[in-house]
């Protein structure tokens, strides 16, 4: 195994570990938010008693966030130093904000934790509003410099490597940040409401009579977050197709198994590339399909992988990885909404 092969699988591993807690982490201090501002408005004990319980998870979920993100850090210095030289001048501006964001996240969530009981109701919101908004920021900050890696922007290289004429705004909003950071978090509140919808259906199933009202209150307004966030994650990704078929079109071809330049290219549902022969086995094709996703015509011409060197093509399990992804995305979708339409009937029948 070659050095840059292992690099990958190591940092690849501790990125994919990091992510899952700082998505949570996102989503559920959102959600502690929600349920205090609820309770603010309401008076309703139950949603406090909902924030009391999700805030400890919370709290859990920044404390291995904190660990697994230092280890990525550090990793990017160490397998990546190349790169990093050129981050640190050119991309390290949402670096350094970042550290105030998670200082704000982890000051604020302490206040909250220790000092909610001695504060008023208003306060506890703004508290806990700050550890939402620094948690998403956070995200927000780290995705710029994940971004500007697609798209660079904001400095000019001579042949002998030297970088000058430097713009770190540029670079930080690079073309492809504002709509990959909106998606991004737009995803983490997806992904913090199914957490709740899972485990208020789980107590609703399995718990005390006595706690079914909090349970079902539970499961209704983050059912609602749930299927308004998983819309407009699709639209966000719909964005995204768009963006990558202006600025990284190989990564759109391999992610849609396209091999040659067309217009009026199908999407492809499923299948297996078969890189050798320059097609996907047994997919299901939706004509003209990939076409009006990348530019809202049906007559866009997309590019397909003949167009660049072989040897810089995406590997063949991209367009697999990233049918899971949009098929997980629409059985979220489907799923809240079916669950809201029998709630509605439900109380409809009453």
């Amino acid at each position: 195994m070659d050095q840059v092969t292992m690099a990958r699988i190591f940092f690849g591993t501790s990125l994919a570990f990091h992510i899952i807690y700082a998505t949570l982490g996102i989503g559920l201090s959102a959600m502690v938010f929600v349920t205090e501002w609820l309770f603010y408005k309401r008076k309703d004990l139950h949603y406090a008693v909902m924030a009391k319980r999700w805030t400890k998870s919370v709290a859990l979920l920044l404390g291995v966030a904190i660990p697994s993100g230092t280890i990525v850090a550090v990793q990017l210095s160490l397998l990546w130093p190349g790169f990093m030289k050129i981050v640190g001048q050119v991309i390290s501006v949402p670096f350094q904000i970042e550290i105030y964001a998670f200082f704000l996240e982890a000051l604020a969530l302490s206040i909250y934790v220790y000092a909610a009981d001695r504060l008023a109701p208003l306060w506890r919101v703004i508290s806990v509003f700050l550890v939402a908004f620094g948690a998403a920021a956070s995200g927000i900050l780290i995705t710029s410099a994940n971004t500007w890696m697609n798209t660079p922007a904001g400095f000019d290289m001579k042949p002998d490597g030297t970088v000058y004429n430097v713009d770190p705004w540029k670079a930080f909003f690079n073309p492809s940040f504002g709509n990959t950071a909106y998606h991004v978090v737009v995803s983490a509140l997806m992904t913090g409401a199914f957490v709740i919808v899972s485990v208020a259906s789980y107590r609703l199933l399995r718990g005390r009579a006595a706690e079914r009202p909090v349970h079902q209150k539970a499961l209704f307004f983050s059912l609602i977050l749930a299927f308004a966030m998983s819309f407009l994650t699709a639209v966000s990704g719909h964005g995204s197709a768009q963006n990558l078929h202006q600025y990284n079109p190989e990564k759109l071809a391999a992610s849609e198994g396209l091999f040659e330049t067309r217009r009026y290219a199908p999407l492809i549902i499923g299948g297996v590339v078969d890189q050798e022969k320059r097609e996907v086995r047994n997919g299901i094709e939706i004509p003209y399909m990939l076409s009006f996703l990348a530019g809202d015509r049906f007559d866009t011409e997309v590019k397909g992988l003949e167009e660049f060197p072989e040897e810089t093509w995406p590997p063949a399990y991209v367009h697999t990885l990233f049918n899971i992804m949009v098929g997980i995305g629409v059985l979220l979708l489907a799923l809240s909404a079916l669950a809201l339409y029998f709630w509605w009937k439900q109380r409809e029948a009453k």
